[in-house]
């Protein structure tokens, strides 16, 4: 059972070594994760519409067609198999380190990391992050009772775990210091900038320690901050999506409406002067039944590829200044 990254890793060494993989996964799984798994010659089932009704599912299937179950995160040996990236991080990060942020799902990979940085490097602070729609494990880490939260979407399916594991939880106790949690906008953000600027593709759950930084920055102001980018099985069109919201929230795409005179020729003053104004029309709807403030005008609703929020107040003044009544849409 995985949510598509422990699910490549099994079909993959199941097909070295003959052995044939049965993986199930939510209904909710990025194609990109489904269509990996299957080219490693897996047979996977989609069920359940988050990962702890695949859970339940999984282990009666188990059972009844007597399979053995290698569990995603709560066994020994994939902790300590997990664990080893921390050897990799401390041996390449400098000696300077202060914190190591860690996405949180069932909880295997913070623990097999916490056991590992603990016994190495104690001074190491490893903190969890948690999406906010899935805290489950940062309200165990605080003795609290679970909340009783729907099954909501989440763009970081990866990390959406209601039940972290029994032996997962008694080392995350043990040996993790703290457990936050992030927003989907922050989630969203930090793709969006480790593809602008690392120009590194990474999926939710993988870009949750960065969502972190971006949220409570000032917890780790003038620190060493190292994470972990741990997966990168993200659907195109989701990419797309977070890619275009994120140029929405930078103001290099954004929508403004104008209302122009329903004669001809008003519409083709009012893109022409968008043009002057060194803008770029990605979209264009004329409506003039919704909208406008008279019978004898339109609304224009335009969506705009900009340089960032300078230029939006430039096109904004240069269409005022030609007697265009213009807003912006949020």
């Amino acid at each position: 059972m995985s949510a598509g990254n422990h699910a490549q890793a099994l079909a993959y060494h199941g097909g070295r070594l003959g052995i044939a993989t049965t993986i199930v996964m939510p209904r909710s799984t990025p194609n990109a994760k489904v269509e990996q798994t299957r080219a490693h010659g897996a047979e996977v089932i989609l069920h359940g519409n988050q990962f702890d009704e695949t859970r339940d599912f999984t282990l009666a299937m188990a059972r009844e067609r007597d399979l053995t179950l290698v569990h995603p995160y709560d066994d020994p040996a994939v902790i300590a198999g997990q664990g080893t990236l921390a050897l990799e991080i401390l041996e390449s990060s400098p000696p300077s380190l202060d914190v190591l942020l860690v996405p949180i799902g069932g909880g295997g990979l913070i623990a097999g990391i916490a056991v590992a940085t603990k016994a190495l490097a104690p001074g190491v602070q490893i903190i969890g992050v948690q999406s906010d729609r899935y805290p489950f494990a940062q309200h165990a880490f605080h003795g609290l009772t679970h909340p009783d939260i729907p099954n909501q979407g989440t763009i970081a399916e990866g990390i959406a775990v209601k039940s972290p594991g029994l032996l997962t939880m008694e080392l995350i106790r043990r040996h993790v210091d703290e457990i936050v949690l992030v927003g989907e906008q922050e989630i969203e953000q930090a793709i969006f900038m480790l593809a602008e600027i690392e120009k590194t593709v990474v999926e939710g759950a993988g870009a949750a320690g960065v969502a972190a930084v971006l949220k409570h920055g000032a917890r780790f102001e003038g620190q060493h901050v190292g994470t972990i980018l741990c997966g990168g099985n993200i659907d195109m069109m989701t990419l797309s999506s977070v890619l275009q919201r994120g140029m929405a929230r930078s103001h290099r795409l954004v929508r403004i409406r104008v209302e122009v005179p329903d004669v001809p020729g008003a519409l083709g003053q009012v893109t022409q002067l968008i043009g002057e104004l060194d803008s770029n029309i990605v979209e264009l709807s004329h409506q003039r039944a919704f909208g406008a403030s008279s019978a004898k005008a339109a609304s224009v609703d335009l969506v705009l590829q900009l340089r960032g929020e300078e230029q939006v107040e430039q096109v904004l003044d240069g269409l005022a200044a030609r007697g265009f009544d213009a807003c912006l849409v949020r």
